[in-house]
């Protein structure tokens, strides 16, 4: 036999190999339950005629996508991107695809986002979602199979994570070490589960070192909040500052420079998630690493264990304190 210079059709493989096309169906997508020597046949004549079966076609066959979506606050964010680069990468080596939907930070669409797109795939995954606790609580159930990325445990999902509060708790005894008494802490967005865990962080701290004062400021998430909020961190008196993430910190070392305020000798800075930016800001920038393409290794193994119908396995990972020169012993007058 010899291949075929157009598209083979499965009716040809069916002619060929001599069975129904049911057979070349069940054969093609992996059925078990068809005779090894008779599916062999059938392969082989497929690989003859150049014949690979139908993505769409499959999808219905098997009840499949080969598709689960993933909703996540913010595309732009460089954390996320480090998520869905780890997600996606292992999904393709278990030929699945990524559906992504951005919720703009708007917890009013989310929820709306996450029923859409579970309906077109076989699976979702929610990326840090910023509904309340109660509405995620009451969503999961509708949507499963479900994965949750960066929220406390779910009774109806397994969920990945960063441990939030230890990596700022490090952040913090690194400071106080360095003789910071006066901080000032640049809060994220309303509603935010890792924003939670910091808070509390920053409780305990203050229990813990009666002599810390700590200034919290309404920020964002992104470059211009930082740097809009820089007159105000001056304003506080603070010799350092938590910015609560990367971006927000490095927007913040902008306009600092253009005030003439050196860092880290007038002020220290400090970050969280240590994207790929951080190590080249001036001065390099003190921050916490949050393993971020290697939580979506893991949301991906735990979506993948459900659509098999296995036990899926949580997991909590803990950021690494990742010391720079953006931070440095308090100024002395």
């Amino acid at each position: 036999m010899t291949k075929s210079s157009s598209r083979a059709r499965i009716t040809d493989v069916a002619r060929v190999a001599g069975v129904s096309l049911a057979t070349v169906s069940r054969v093609m997508n992996g059925n078990p339950t068809v005779d090894a020597t008779l599916a062999a046949r059938v392969r082989a004549v497929a690989a003859d005629l150049g014949y690979t079966a139908d993505p769409v076609a499959r999808s219905l066959v098997l009840g499949r996508t080969q598709t689960v979506a993933v909703v996540i606050p913010d595309l732009a964010n460089p954390t996320f991107q480090g998520i869905l680069r780890g997600l996606s990468r292992a999904a393709a080596d278990d030929d699945y695809h990524v559906l992504i939907a951005d919720s703009a930070e708007q917890v009013d669409v989310e929820v709306g986002l996450v029923g859409t797109t579970r309906r077109r795939t076989d699976g979702v995954v929610l990326c840090a979602p910023r509904m309340s606790a109660a509405d995620l609580a009451a969503l999961l159930p509708s949507v499963t199979p479900a994965v949750v990325i960066n929220r406390l445990p779910q009774e109806a999902a397994p969920t990945v994570s960063a441990d939030y509060g230890t990596a700022m708790t490090q952040i913090i005894e690194h400071i106080h070490g360095l003789g910071h008494r006066r901080v000032a802490y640049l809060s994220g967005v309303a509603g935010s589960a890792s924003g939670s865990a910091r808070r509390a962080a920053l409780e305990a701290a203050r229990a813990r070192h009666g002599d810390l004062d700590i200034v919290e400021l309404a920020a964002g998430v992104g470059f211009d909040s930082g740097a809009a909020v820089a007159d105000d961190v001056l304003a506080t008196g603070a010799t350092a500052v938590l910015a609560f993430n990367d971006l927000v910190a490095m927007g913040l070392l902008s306009t600092l420079a253009e005030r003439g305020i050196r860092v880290p000798d007038d002020i220290s800075v400090t970050g969280f998630d240590d994207i790929p930016f951080a190590r080249y800001t001036t001065p390099p920038l003190t921050t916490a690493a949050v393993p971020a393409a290697e939580l979506g290794q893991r949301a991906w193994a735990a979506m993948r264990a459900l659509l098999h119908d296995h036990e899926p396995a949580s997991a909590v990972l803990t950021p690494e304190l990742v010391v720079r020169e953006s931070t440095g012993p308090a100024p002395s007058h």
